[in-house]
């Protein structure tokens, strides 16, 4: 069988899958799963083109990880083929573990499970069906190589897939402000004492990838409407999950039910394979399929949510600066309550507050490093001879409340 493939992207082009072994994992129905998760859950609201998925992203990541891997070698670092494999392989799984929606029901289908933590797991099952030959990319994704700065191409303040993410993100959205120069910041890449750095001529192109970082958090991430309808889906599982342990009819696909009926943590997945198995049957199309039947469920909260959600009646969304004023979500909370006759418990559903920050370059976390002309090592804030660098170390924090429209205009 031909396993010299290519794909065809409409973000770089042709992508090939470089060794056999990848093109086996892509083949896996595992990662073909993420065919069925979008990259930005519910952003399509907003942005109708935004319907990209995770299978994209990570075919991306893989390509510029190996654009990375090949310009490393250019400039006499050593990368032997086995490290090069292992590199790929890690940052096309990196996000294997991600659950239907990607980040906004991360909390709704499982209690305190992360999809790193589950996208490492499924990589110590495909390592045990791969016959130990997944164990380099492992060590490359949890940091054990001793070669650190591989582990800093996958996951770092300058990654391959921040990379990929704001230049594809951008372009389905349309959000060109977001676009980077990807290209010329990878060609400027090298590693100084084991340490990925940035050669100091890329300094404006990281400037630049930063600022694009912060303007595709506020415009598209936490775009108020998609804080709004992703949390509307978040409240719609949270109350299907409530119902159905009560001994409640819900009606869902036999995995779903199957989450939102039990309280999981990681240590249940590491000692029941089974559990495994159901959630990478798991996708955006059971979720779907359920807020389609809940829309007809005779519980008022359920429905009334579900309903909203599939004709986009979103919730109003207020945003500010400073925590919102305790005497106004008290007054929304009475409003709320008196129009849907609700129980002060039950409240929560339909009045929904919360905090989102941002910060594009987190000098507390790892840095990006500089290499200077005279072969020194700086963080990038210290090599900018402009103040934004400083500037967006600094985490924005916003407070949000959402309610439905018809309680206040």
């Amino acid at each position: 069988m031909n396993k010299k493939k290519i794909f065809n992207d409409p973000v770089y082009g042709f992508i090939t899958a470089p060794t056999e072994l990848i093109f086996d994992i892509i083949e896996h129905p595992y990662f073909q799963r993420l065919r069925r998760i979008k990259q930005l859950g519910l952003t399509e609201m907003v942005y109708p083109g935004a319907l990209h998925t995770r299978f994209h992203h990570a075919l991306g990541a893989m390509h510029l990880m190996d654009t990375a891997l090949q310009t490393l070698r250019s400039k006499n670092n050593e990368i032997n083929d086995t490290e090069f494999e292992a590199s790929l392989i890690a940052i096309l799984l990196h996000d294997v573990g991600h659950g239907p929606f990607s980040h906004a029901l991360e909390t709704a289908i499982f209690k305190n499970v992360h999809h790193e933590h589950l996208s490492l797991h499924i990589m110590h099952l495909l390592n045990e069906q791969f016959g130990g030959r997944l164990s380099m990319a492992i060590d490359i994704f949890t940091d054990n190589y001793h070669r650190r700065f591989f582990h800093q191409l996958v996951s770092s303040q300058l990654d391959v897939d921040r990379l990929d993410y704001l230049n594809r993100d951008s372009f389905y959205t349309g959000v060109y402000e977001g676009k980077i120069g990807a290209d010329r910041i990878i060609k400027m890449l090298d590693v100084a004492n084991d340490k990925l750095v940035v050669e100091e001529k890329a300094i404006y192109s990281i400037e630049n990838f930063l600022v694009s970082r912060r303007l595709m958090y506020w415009q598209v991430y936490l775009h108020k409407t998609v804080i709004s309808a992703e949390n509307m889906v978040l409240r719609v599982v949270q109350r299907a999950r409530e119902l159905m342990q009560r001994g409640v009819e819900v009606p869902a696909s036999p995995c779903l039910r199957f989450f939102l009926s039990s309280d999981l943590a990681m240590e249940d997945f590491k000692q029941d394979k089974s559990i495994l198995e159901r959630f990478v049957a798991l996708d955006d199309h059971d979720v779907w399929s359920g807020i389609k039947e809940w829309a007809l469920h005779p519980d008022f909260i359920l429905s009334y949510l579900a309903q909203s959600i599939l004709s986009r009646r979103l919730f109003k969304v207020y945003i500010s600066t400073k925590p919102i004023d305790k005497e106004m979500l008290l007054g929304l909370t009475e409003l709320v309550q008196e129009k849907y006759n609700l129980s002060e418990e039950d409240v929560k559903y339909l009045m929904i507050s919360g905090d989102i920050g941002n910060n594009a370059y987190d000098v507390e976390g790892q840095t990006i490093d500089m290499l200077t002309k005279s072969g020194y090592v700086v963080d990038v804030a210290e090599a900018s001879d402009l103040p934004n660098i400083r500037a967006l170390s600094y985490k924005v924090e916003k407070h949000f409340v959402c309610y439905p429209k018809e309680v206040a205009h």
